[in-house]
């Protein structure tokens, strides 16, 4: 018992160590082979700790093997742009002036599920306001407004002393499918949709995302063609 009390105290202080070594980031910060790095060193460590019959250093050396590839590495990318984009990758714009980029998510095997989750982690709940959202090499979503929505935000801190009512999207087609239960909520008729799409020369399965506000107006991200925003006629605005 006392072996594996003291083989478990000499791995941490070894472990905790080669963190501070290897930089004082965050997970979220780090780039896909520090996270590799930091994976392995983890299960590497357990593997002495858990046995008493098994040699500390079979976790030690490869604790130090993995540190010093860290380092080497991390050299390696500071050096060389190349090495820099094959370590860390480069970022990825997923929404730009023409609306969600289609194929950049494809690249990044992501649905617009995922999508939406990471826009409104990041504090955004409007696609129509986003002029560019990018995926950092670190997994962190970077948003930059459009001027219009900035200018609307500065009139309404302006307008304070009258407080407008605050519009939150309702997704009614993702990925090519209707939401069935939010048109229901949102009191939008499928043939107003329709009416849409064949005003601008697209089918169903051409879009990627459409939303409604409870004012009516609407937000389309086609695959292959520019967003563009529409008017439905709704009937359930103050139902969300």
């Amino acid at each position: 018992m006392f072996v594996v009390f003291l083989k478990s105290v000499i791995t941490f202080i070894v472990v905790f160590f080669v963190i501070r070594l290897m930089g004082k980031r965050q997970l979220g910060e780090m780039q896909p082979f520090e996270l590799v790095i930091t994976l392995i060193i983890a299960e590497v460590a357990c593997i002495p700790m858990n046995d008493p019959y098994i040699p500390i250093y079979y976790g030690l050396i490869p604790i130090f093997t993995l540190a010093t590839l860290h380092i080497l590495l991390s050299l390696l990318s500071r050096k060389s742009i190349k090495a820099r984009k094959i370590l860390s990758g480069s970022s990825v714009i997923v929404i730009d002036t023409s609306g969600i980029n289609y194929q950049n998510m494809k690249r990044m095997n992501m649905n617009v599920d995922d999508l939406i989750e990471a826009v409104r982690t990041a504090g955004y709940v409007d696609f129509s306001q986003i002029a560019y959202a990018i995926f950092e090499t670190n997994g962190k979503l970077c948003v930059v407004e459009k001027e219009q929505a900035q200018q609307q935000e500065q009139s309404r801190d302006e307008q304070s002393q009258q407080p407008q009512k605050t519009l939150l999207p309702l997704e009614l087609i993702v990925d090519g499918k209707y939401l069935e239960q939010n048109l229901s909520l949102s009191g939008t008729d499928k043939s107003e949709i329709t009416r849409v799409l064949d005003e601008n020369g697209l089918r169903l399965t051409d879009m990627l995302y459409a939303d409604v506000r409870q004012d009516g107006n609407a937000y389309f991200s086609p695959k292959h063609k520019p967003a563009f925003c529409s008017k439905l006629a709704i009937s359930g605005g103050d139902n969300w």
